[in-house]
């Protein structure tokens, strides 16, 4: 998710890290490897993102991210990797895992093209416990919605471990909790009525669908258990 660097320190760092590279590819339907894990069934009343073994219903960076150990996992090469389907309301869940310092995001409405935390909506992924993370803006850490609303802190895993994230977008309200505790819960037009708190123009936030993306940055970060529910 920042997705970047430190906005304000190295603004060429701040665009690699927030700009994650398009590309639209078919969905990988290789066979699994031998030994790989079948996603766990899913909640009750929710749809299965991950099969757990191969990367069929994703399109984009189909040969920037691999499957390992039954989770989705950004390479070095990974920039975005988005959903074949496209979603408007939703109750979206999942499971990360990061590396010390990793960087990567949840794009939401976006489209198949372009910068999902302008063109959509992203929700950081980010070990802002890092020491090259230092000077961010508050609305780069975990969890936030990129640029637009500040996520509350103190509830992300240490570094190796999973954290659960859930998503809720309803309209323009946008809800996120990690780890069982509501980190966003705000209204994207209302946050961002009369500018963005980081002065970028962000026509996505008018969007009222789109694809899901994991945004990569080439930093490790794993991604399992994912799953969706529309919402009516």
């Amino acid at each position: 998710m920042t997705r970047c660097t430190a906005y304000l320190v190295v603004a060429s760092i701040a665009t690699v890290g927030m700009h994650a590279i398009g590309q639209d590819a078919a969905p990988a339907t290789a066979a699994p490897k031998a030994g790989a894990q079948q996603a766990p069934a899913p909640t009750a009343g929710f749809t299965s993102l991950f099969d757990g073994r191969t990367l069929a219903g994703w399109g984009g960076d189909t040969e920037g991210y691999v499957v390992e150990d039954g989770a989705i996992k950004c390479t070095p090469a990974g920039r975005n990797l988005h959903t074949v389907g496209e979603y408007g309301d939703f109750h979206l869940k999942l499971q990360f895992k990061l590396a010390a310092g990793s960087n990567n995001g949840i794009g939401i409405r976006a489209p198949k093209d372009g910068d999902a935390a302008f063109e959509g909506m992203e929700i950081q992924i980010l070990d802002d416990t890092a020491e090259k993370w230092k000077d961010l803006k508050e609305w780069q850490f975990c969890c936030s919605v990129y640029g637009v609303v500040p996520a509350r802190r103190g509830h992300l895993k240490p570094v190796g471990e999973w954290n659960e994230e859930e998503i809720i977008a309803k309209g323009s309200r946008i809800t996120v909790k990690l780890n069982g505790h509501v980190v966003v819960d705000a209204d994207v037009a209302e946050a961002s009525r009369g500018g963005t708190p980081d002065g970028r123009d962000h026509p996505g936030l008018k969007r009222t669908s789109g694809h899901i993306h994991f945004c990569g940055h080439g930093d490790p970060v794993w991604f399992r258990a994912i799953e969706i529910k529309e919402l009516k």
